[in-house]
């Protein structure tokens, strides 16, 4: 499995996803995987460069309460084994590791039901911390939910120290979830697998 960055050719296996009702917005579900749908069939090429926005100019993001939010700079890589597995995105603020209320975390990944149990989350995650670094970032939080055990061991996996419990904001759901932190430290030269 590869991380690529979406382009048209890889478009129709992810539609596919959407269409069998899995969406990426853990948040939202059904709901954001229909407004992608539209937004596919309105403009696909429109569609696929929004999800390259490194300098925020998209659309204010809506929360499950229906408020909107300024967007974050970020992009999102598909999870790829020729045919769509998943996708995982990366924001950031500019300037300072730390990331506003309404944003639970850096990364945000999730992988189709029928290509679950196969390690990709944990490699996608591992690939993604490469461009987390490069970007200057020090460290990066991820949250999961409690009861979402898979994602905690790809989370501990990859480095991941538990931070706390929270409670997310309203505008959130009030759900609660667990805080983790990856520090970045610097890349390790080729061939070099640092300690742990």
């Amino acid at each position: 499995m590869q991380l690529v960055r979406p382009t048209e050719a890889h478009l129709a296996s992810y539609r596919a996803a959407l269409e069998r009702g899995w969406s990426a917005d853990n948040l939202r579900g059904a709901v954001a995987a229909a407004e992608e749908l539209e937004r596919i069939a309105a403009d696909a090429p429109a569609f696929i460069a929004s999800l390259e926005d490194r300098e925020a100019r998209g659309e204010p993001i809506t929360l499950p309460d229906g408020s909107k939010v300024p967007r974050l700079p970020g992009f999102r890589r598909w999870m790829w084994d020729g045919e769509f597995c998943g996708s995982i995105g990366l924001r950031w603020q500019p300037g300072t590791a730390a990331l506003p209320p309404h944003c639970l975390g850096h990364i945000g990944y999730a992988v189709v039901p029928w290509k679950q149990g196969l390690g990709h989350a944990k490699s996608a995650l591992a690939q993604m911390l490469s461009h987390a670094r490069a970007l200057g970032l020090s460290y990066v939080e991820i949250t999961t939910e409690p009861h979402n055990a898979a994602s905690q061991r790809v989370i501990v996996a990859n480095g991941g120290v538990f931070v706390e419990p929270f409670t997310a904001p309203a505008s959130l759901g009030s759900k609660p979830g667990l805080r983790y932190r990856i520090v970045l430290g610097p890349r390790a030269p080729e061939g070099i697998v640092p300690a742990h």
